[in-house]
């Protein structure tokens, strides 16, 4: 099976809707925006939770909580078995080391070191943050564990 041997079900590719072309046609004059009003015109589009300038439900109930979304710590993963695959030569490991290694993006921040995978090399490993797994096989190893 390749791409260009797919084909569409039967019935799943329909005809473009032509709307404003006479009357005749079933969507003419109005063109299925109904009569008048600001969602009939050209460029209309009202954003969600507007209600016509009456005070919006949302602004209306009372907010109560918190939201860590702003605040949160973000950090780029790599499993202990992606780093078994690192180069031979490599026995200390960190940002810079993987973002040229291609396992996590260049110019980050913070680090965590998850226990997914198998490494039977000593690595001196720095990073914010390791799983109590990863710290494990990393040591069993024969290397090190190193929190920034």
């Amino acid at each position: 099976m390749r791409l260009h041997n797919l084909v569409n079900v039967p019935g799943a590719v329909h005809r473009k809707k032509r709307v404003g072309c006479g009357e005749g046609g079933g969507h003419g004059k109005t063109s299925t925006r109904g009569g008048k009003g600001q969602s009939a015109r050209s460029g209309s589009s009202i954003r969600p939770g507007f209600e016509g300038g009456q005070m919006p439900l949302y602004r209306k109930l009372p907010h109560r909580g918190f939201n860590n979304y702003e605040f949160r710590t973000s950090y780029a993963v790599v499993n202990v078995g992606d780093l078994a695959r690192l180069d031979a030569s490599i026995t200390e490991v960190n940002a810079e080391v993987l973002a040229k290694a291609g396992l996590v993006r260049a110019g980050i921040k913070t680090l965590k070191i998850l226990g997914d995978g198998e490494i039977s090399r000593a690595l001196k490993i720095t990073a914010q943050k390791f799983t109590g797994t990863a710290k494990a096989k990393l040591e069993k190893a024969g290397g090190q564990a190193i929190t920034a």
